[in-house]
C-alpha cells in the first residue's frame, strides 16, 4: 500500500540526496526501488555511444506509481526522470542522470485485445513479440516491427516512433497508435487522441500562433521523418492529432502508462523474394521502383554484413540484396519480373524465410564488427532521404566516408529511404572524437541537401539533436523548445535529449576506459540486447540461458558486460577486480559460450568470467575465499588421476557434498572401474594410426564406454587410432573456475606430451574439451606456436568421419532421435557434420538447442540448482517429453547426459555408442545369415 508523501526538499551532499530520495520513493510506491551499485551500473548505457550515471532505478507497478515517482522527484530538486524499456535506443535517450523508470518488470501487460475492432490496449513495458503472439491467432499483428522485436517494448517504440521492415505497408508506430494515457512531470494524467484531446494547457494556443511555420518547416515526401517533434500533426488540416504529435518525443514530454494501438491483418500467403544486385547503390536505386507493386517490405543490405560472405545462408548471387515480402506468389512473380536483378530467390517455406530474415535482423550487431576485426559504432545510424534519392545519397555518403578515412557498411529500409550504418569511428582518442564531430556535421549537411531527416527510425537523443537546426532551422527548433516547456515546464523529463541537447561528442561511454583488457572487450557490447529475449529460446540460439531463467538484466550477457565496463571505469563500481557486484552477476553465467556465436558482436562472457574469477581470487586471501567447488570440481582431472575409483568411496562419506562444495540435490557421477586409456593400452591399435583420439577426463574416467565405442566406429571406417598413454588435459575445468595459471600449466604439460606422440588430427569426443582446445588454448597461450597447431588439428567425432573417411557408410539405425546439442558445440564447433552423419544413419529428427543447464561444475554448485533446472526446462526437458516412443536419446556432452539422467531419469548416449551398437547388431545379423546359409 502506498503511504503519504513527504517532501523534505533537497538535502546536502549527493549521497544524502540519493539516500533521502530512495527512502521517500520506497515510502511512496508499491513497486521496486533500487539505488544499489548494480542497478545504477546496469542502466548507465543503452545501445548508443553515450553513458549517463543515474542516481537510482524504480520499477513502478502501475500509473499511480509512475505519478508518485514523478511527484517525489519533482519535490527533490527537480530530479530528472527517464522512462526505459528494453534499453535498445541508439541516440542515448534511454539513459539518465536521475531516476530511471524500468517499465519492463511490472508494467509489461497486455490489457485487452479486440479482434473485431483490430485494437489492443497495452502497457508500456510489453515486449513487441508478446503482442504479436497474442494477435496471431486472430490473423492480426502490430505493423511496426524493428529488428529488436524480440526484446523492444511498446513504450520504447512509441517514444522513438519506431518503424521496422514493414513500414512501407503499415507505417511507423505513430501511424498505429489510437490513444495514449500519459503522466506529465507536473503530475497531470492525460489521455491523448485526435481533435486536440488531451493537449496540455497552452499547447494549442502555441500551435495556433505558428501555423505558417508548421506548414512550411517540415520536408515533404519523406516517409521516415522521425527527427524532432511532429508538431505538424497538430495542424487543423491534420486533425489536431495530439497522440501522433507525442509519438517520437523520446520521453521528454510525458511518461506513457497505457496505449491503445491498431492491429493489421497478417498476410494471407507471405512470400519472401530476395533480389541480388552488384552493390548497395544499385539495390537502393531499384528499391523505389518496386513500391508501385505494393510490397510489404523492401529491405537492403550488402555482402559485408553476411557471416560467411556472399552466397551464404541461401542468398542469391550479388554484392547486395533487397529483401522484399509480398502477399501471394503471383505478386512475387510480378515483382521479380520488374526487378531487373542479377539473381533472385523466392521463398515460401516459413523456416526458410526465418533463416533469411535472421541474416538481415542480425545486421545491427554484425555491422559493429567490420571485416578484418575492426570495430564500428553507431553515431550516424539511421538517417532517411526520399526513396528516389537513396542511390545518389549512398554514393555521396560513400565518398564522404572515404574522405574521412572511415569505413561503414550501409543497410536498412531501402523502400523508405532509411539507411543504417555502423562506422569505425575512433572514439577512444581526442583526435578520433574530433573527427567524429566533423564527420557528423558534414553528413548532416549531406542528408539535408537530399531533403532528408537526420533520424529515420531511432530518434535524435543526444546523437543528432544538436544538428537539428541544420534540418529545421533555428525558428522551428526554437518552437520545439517552447513545446517542451508547455508539457514539462520544470524540465524534469529526460533533459538533454532532443531539445536543448548536450553536445554530440560529450558523455561518450568510451571516455576514461582503458584501451586494453576486459573493460575494452566488454565495451564491444553495443546493447542491442539479443541476449535479453524472454521465454524459451529457439533451437538456433543458446544465449542467454541464465537471463531466460531469471528475467534479470544482471544475468544477461549485456548486463554483465555493462558491469564489467563500469568496473573498468571505476566510477560506479569502485573496488575493481574485488567487486562483489560483478562476482554476483557472473555467478549465474554458465560459461555456455552461447554469446560467442549468438551475440551479433561476439561478446565472449565465458572468457571474461574466467579472467574475472582469476583476478578476483588472486593472492593468498583470495585463494582462501574461493568456493570449495573451484578446488574439487575445478580440479577434477587431477583428483581422478590421483585417486581414481577412490573418489567413489569419498562421495559416500557423510557430509561429502558439503565438504566438496556440491549441492546435495545432485547425485555424484560414478568413476568407472577401468579407464579408457588402460583399456586401449592393453588392447592396442588394430590399424596403423591415422589419428589421435583424445582421452578427455570425462571419457577416460567417467564414461570409458564412449571411448571404446568411438574406437570401434573409427576402425570400422578404416581409421587407425592412437591414444596418448601419458595424461593429457585441455584445462577446461581450470578455465571455467577461473584458475588460469593452473590452466596454462596443464595446457603446456599437455603440449609437451603431444608434440612428439600425436599422429594425425586430434579427434575429441567431448564437445566442451574440443571447444577449449580450439579457442581457450590458443587464447591463453598466444606465444606458443604449438597451441595454435593443436587447435587447428582438432576434429569432432563427426568431422573426423566426414573428412578422413568420406566413403564410409554408417550402419542404418532408422529410428527417431531426441536429446541435446552441446552448447559449446553450437557456439564454437558447429553441428552440421553431426546432422549429416545422423541422417546417413537413418536417425531422424533434431536435437534440442539451448543449454542443458548443468554446464560442468555450474549445476553442482550450491544455489545453482533451481537455475540449472530452469535452463533444462527451456528446451531440453520439453523435447524429451515430446519425443516419439522409442526415440534414441543422444547427448555427446557428459554434462548433458548427466543432466538428463538426473532430471528425466533416462540414459542418453554419445552418437559413437549408438553407431557402435549398430555395427555390432549388423555383424550379428550377418553371422546369423551366414549360419542359415
Amino acid at each position: 500500500m502506498r503511504r503519504g508523501l513527504r517532501h523534505p526538499g533537497v538535502v546536502g551532499t549527493h549521497e544524502d540526496h540519493a539516500s533521502a530520495l530512495a527512502a521517500e520513493l520506497r515510502a511512496a510506491v508499491a513497486g521496486d526501488v533500487d539505488f544499489s551499485v548494480t542497478a545504477r551500473a546496469l542502466t548507465t548505457m543503452d545501445a548508443s555511444n553515450y553513458r549517463r550515471v543515474p542516481v537510482g532505478t524504480v520499477a513502478p507497478r502501475d500509473a499511480a506509481d509512475v505519478a508518485a515517482v514523478l511527484e517525489v522527484c519533482r519535490a527533490h530538486g527537480t530530479t530528472p526522470v527517464v522512462a526505459r524499456g528494453g534499453g535498445t535506443s541508439i541516440g542515448g535517450q534511454a539513459t539518465g542522470t536521475g531516476v530511471v523508470l524500468d517499465l519492463t518488470r511490472h508494467m509489461a501487460g497486455l490489457v485487452s485485445l479486440d479482434p473485431e475492432e483490430r485494437t489492443a490496449v497495452v502497457r508500456p513495458g510489453l515486449v513487441l513479440d508478446r503482442l504479436r503472439e497474442a494477435a496471431r491467432p486472430y490473423g492480426l499483428t502490430f505493423g511496426p516491427d524493428p529488428s529488436t522485436h524480440s526484446r523492444c517494448t511498446l513504450g520504447g517504440m512509441i517514444g522513438n516512433n519506431a518503424c521496422g521492415a514493414h513500414s512501407v505497408a503499415w507505417g511507423t508506430t505513430a501511424d498505429n497508435v489510437r490513444s495514449l494515457d500519459v503522466v506529465t512531470y507536473g503530475g497531470e494524467r492525460l489521455t491523448l487522441g485526435r481533435d486536440g484531446r488531451g493537449a496540455p494547457a497552452g499547447l494549442l494556443d502555441l500551435v495556433g500562433r505558428n501555423l505558417a511555420l508548421l506548414r512550411t518547416g517540415y520536408p515533404a515526401g519523406l516517409p521516415r521523418r522521425i527527427s524532432g517533434y511532429a508538431l505538424d500533426a497538430l495542424l487543423p488540416e491534420k486533425g489536431v492529432d495530439v497522440v501522433r504529435s507525442f509519438c517520437g518525443s523520446e520521453g521528454t514530454l510525458g511518461v506513457v502508462t497505457e496505449a491503445t494501438v491498431r492491429l493489421v491483418p497478417l498476410p494471407a500467403d507471405p512470400v519472401l523474394v530476395v533480389l541480388g544486385y552488384p552493390d548497395e547503390s544499385a539495390a537502393a536505386e531499384a528499391a523505389a521502383g518496386l513500391l508501385p507493386y505494393g510490397p510489404l517490405t523492401v529491405e537492403g543490405m550488402a555482402a559485408d554484413l553476411v557471416r560467411g560472405g556472399a552466397g551464404a545462408g541461401g542468398l542469391p548471387r550479388g554484392g547486395a540484396w533487397l529483401f522484399v515480402e509480398t502477399d501471394g506468389p503471383s505478386a512475387a512473380a510480378g515483382l521479380v519480373r520488374a526487378a531487373d536483378a542479377l539473381d533472385s530467390v523466392v521463398v515460401r517455406d516459413p523456416a526458410g524465410q526465418r533463416a533469411l530474415w535472421r541474416i538481415r535482423e542480425d545486421a545491427a550487431g554484425t555491422a559493429t564488427r567490420l571485416p578484418g576485426g575492426g570495430e564500428a559504432w553507431p553515431g550516424w545510424e539511421d538517417c532517411a532521404v526520399p526513396p528516389a534519392r537513396l542511390g545518389a545519397y549512398l554514393r555521396e555518403f560513400r565518398a564522404l566516408l572515404a574522405d574521412f578515412g572511415l569505413r561503414g557498411i550501409p543497410y536498412g529500409h531501402f523502400g523508405d529511404g532509411c539507411v543504417h550504418v555502423r562506422i569505425d569511428f575512433d572514439l577512444w582518442t581526442e583526435k578520433g572524437v574530433r573527427d567524429f564531430r566533423r564527420f557528423s556535421e558534414a553528413v548532416a549537411g549531406l542528408v539535408v541537401a537530399h531533403g532528408g531527416s537526420l533520424s529515420g527510425e531511432h530518434g535524435d537523443g543526444q546523437a543528432r539533436a544538436e544538428l537539428l537546426p541544420r534540418m529545421y532551422g533555428e525558428e522551428l527548433v526554437g518552437l520545439f523548445g517552447a513545446v517542451k516547456d508547455v508539457w514539462d515546464p520544470d524540465g524534469g523529463l529526460n533533459p538533454g535529449m532532443l531539445v536543448r541537447p548536450k553536445p554530440l561528442d560529450s558523455g561518450l561511454r568510451f571516455e576514461g576506459l582503458p584501451l586494453v583488457g576486459v573493460g575494452r572487450e566488454a565495451a564491444r557490447c553495443v546493447g542491442v540486447a539479443k541476449c535479453r529475449v524472454e521465454g524459451p529460446s529457439s533451437g538456433a540460439t543458446v544465449m542467454c540461458p541464465s537471463y531466460r531463467a531469471t528475467g534479470e538484466e544482471k544475468h544477461s550477457t549485456r548486463g554483465r558486460a555493462r558491469l564489467l565496463h563500469e568496473m573498468a571505469l571505476g566510477e560506479v563500481i569502485t573496488d575493481g577486480w574485488r567487486s562483489e557486484e560483478v562476482r554476483e552477476a557472473l555467478d549465474l553465467c554458465l560459461s555456455c559460450k552461447g554469446c560467442r556465436s549468438d551475440c551479433p558482436v561476439g561478446v565472449d562472457m565465458a572468457a571474461y568470467k574466467a579472467e574475472f574469477l582469476d583476478r578476483h581470487y588472486a593472492g593468498p586471501l583470495g585463494l582462501l575465499r574461493r568456493p570449495r567447488s573451484h578446488w574439487t570440481m575445478g580440479g577434477l582431472p587431477r583428483w581422478l588421476a590421483l585417486f581414481g575409483r577412490g573418489v567413489n568411496a569419498a562421495t559416500r562419506l557423510p557430509f561429502a557434498a558439503r565438504l566438496a562444495g556440491v549441492t546435495p540435490e545432485r547425485s555424484m557421477p560414478r568413476v568407472a572401474g577401468r579407464t579408457f586409456v588402460s583399456w586401449f593400452g592393453e588392447r592396442g591399435s588394430r590399424r596403423p594410426p591415422a589419428l589421435t583420439l583424445w582421452p578427455d577426463t570425462f571419457t577416460n574416467h567417467l564414461s570409458p564406454e564412449v571411448g571404446r565405442a568411438a574406437v570401434r566406429v573409427l576402425e570400422d571406417a578404416g581409421l587407425g587410432v592412437a591414444v596418448p598413454s601419458r595424461r593429457v588435459c585441455c584445462g577446461l575445468t581450470y578455465v571455467s573456475t577461473g584458475r588460469l595459471g593452473a590452466a596454462r600449466k596443464v595446457m603446456r604439460r599437455t603440449l609437451d606430451v603431444l608434440v612428439s606422440t600425436a599422429p594425425g588430427p586430434v579427434v575429441v569426443l567431448e564437445p566442451s574439451c574440443a571447444a577449449t582446445l580450439r579457442t581457450d588454448l590458443p587464447e591463453l597461450l598466444p606465444d606458443d606456436p604449438r597451441a595454435a597447431r593443436l587447435a587447428a588439428s582438432v576434429l569432432t567425432f563427426a568431422e573426423a568421419l566426414e573428412t578422413l573417411a568420406p566413403d564410409w557408410t554408417p550402419p542404418r539405425l532408422d529410428r527417431p532421435v531426441t536429446g541435446q546439442t552441446h552448447c559449446h558445440q553450437h557456439a564454437v564447433l558447429g553441428d552440421a557434420p553431426d546432422r549429416r552423419l545422423r541422417a546417413h544413419a537413418g536417425l531422424t529428427g533434431g536435437l534440442s538447442g539451448g543449454c542443458c543447464g548443468l554446464a560442468g561444475n555450474f549445476g553442482f554448485e550450491p544455489d545453482h540448482y533451481e537455475v540449472s533446472v530452469a535452463c533444462a526446462e527451456d528446451q531440453l526437458l520439453p523435447a524429451l517429453r515430446a519425443a516419439p516412443e522409442g526415440s534414441e536419446v543422444l547427448a555427446d556432452g557428459f554434462s548433458c547426459r548427466t543432466q538428463i539422467a538426473d532430471l528425466a531419469g533416462g540414459r542418453a548416449r554419445h552418437l559413437a555408442e549408438v553407431l557402435a551398437e549398430g555395427l555390432e547388431e549388423g555383424l550379428e545379423e550377418g553371422l546369423e545369415e551366414g549360419q542359415e546359409r
